[in-house]
């Protein structure tokens, strides 16, 4: 007996499982959809939608590397034992994977179109909301290259060598010896620590900056002080909030002094070479 696509899709509403358990409960049950229902039930493959709402503030960061490109995406569950499942940590793997082979970084095409293998990425993780138990949410990808140089990673919390709680890519340019690949890897864990909010001040929200510089103002001026010594103070002020929250103006954490930027001119000087950060990455569950 032949399956229709009407029938199908009538059985996923009402089952919430996948496409193909769909497919295969009404072989197996002669097209009657209430008696695959119940065959999807016993199988454990019928809960999926019933989950979809519930809340996900647990899960994993997934990256995957293949030579100057790479992908992290933000994998969430519900709690953190199911984070730590071997097939939640298995599905956040092909996910990651899927993504990258996947054009965009667009979640919600990736999770219409993309697919593993020949299973669509949306079938994927409904089946393993139904087989795992718990609602499972993919909320975000991210993706970064180099012409040449290197992408470096680095998890914290490491479940895998690919999955940790917190996860960062930095993206080096140009030419990466030893010396300045170790650079890479330390300012990763930098990244992972200080949370910036740009890489540099041409990156940054100007809205960010105006109303800090808003709140600053007000602050001053309560003090009295004329307007040519309030100015002064916020121009001092908003200096030391671009180093707390963009990346190059940051002292670095090996000595907690240094700029960033300035890290990166010396070691240009002593290696004799020229790269730059032109970009990183940063995923942490939850945020």
């Amino acid at each position: 007996m032949s399956i229709n696509a009407n029938q199908i899709k009538e059985l996923r509403n009402k089952s919430g499982a996948g496409m193909l358990d769909c497919k295969k409960a009404l072989e197996e049950n002669n097209s009657n959809i209430e008696a695959a229902v119940a065959w999807l039930r016993k199988k454990g493959l019928a809960s999926a939608g019933k989950k979809a709402g519930r809340d996900t503030s647990e899960g994993v960061i997934a990256t995957y590397i293949d030579g100057n490109n790479a992908t992290i995406i933000e994998l969430s569950s519900e709690t953190d034992f199911v984070g730590k499942n071997d097939k939640f940590l298995s599905l956040a793997d092909k996910v990651v994977k899927s993504a990258h082979q996947f054009e965009g970084n667009d979640t919600n095409q990736f999770l219409a179109s993309g697919k593993h293998e020949s299973t669509p990425i949306n079938e994927l993780i409904a089946e393993h909301i139904s087989i795992i138990g718990e609602n499972i949410i993919l909320k975000k990808i991210g993706k970064i290259g180099v012409n040449k140089g290197k992408i470096i990673p680095y998890l914290h919390n490491k479940l895998s060598d690919s999955i940790g709680k917190i996860g960062v890519i930095v993206a080096l340019e140009g030419e990466v010896n030893d010396e300045i690949e170790e650079f890479g890897r330390q300012l990763a864990m930098h990244i992972a620590a200080s949370k910036p909010m740009a890489l540099n001040v041409e990156n940054l929200d100007q809205n960010v900056v105006e109303k800090e510089k808003n709140i600053l103002r007000e602050q001053a001026l309560e003090s009295g002080k004329p307007a040519n010594v309030v100015e002064k103070m916020i121009e001092g002020r908003i200096r030391k909030f671009l180093e707390e929250i963009v990346l190059l103006e940051q002292p670095f954490v090996i000595d907690g002094k240094t700029k960033i930027k300035k890290v990166i001119e010396e070691l240009k000087s002593s290696n004799n070479c020229d790269f730059n950060v032109v970009g990183y990455l940063r995923y942490e569950i939850g945020e």
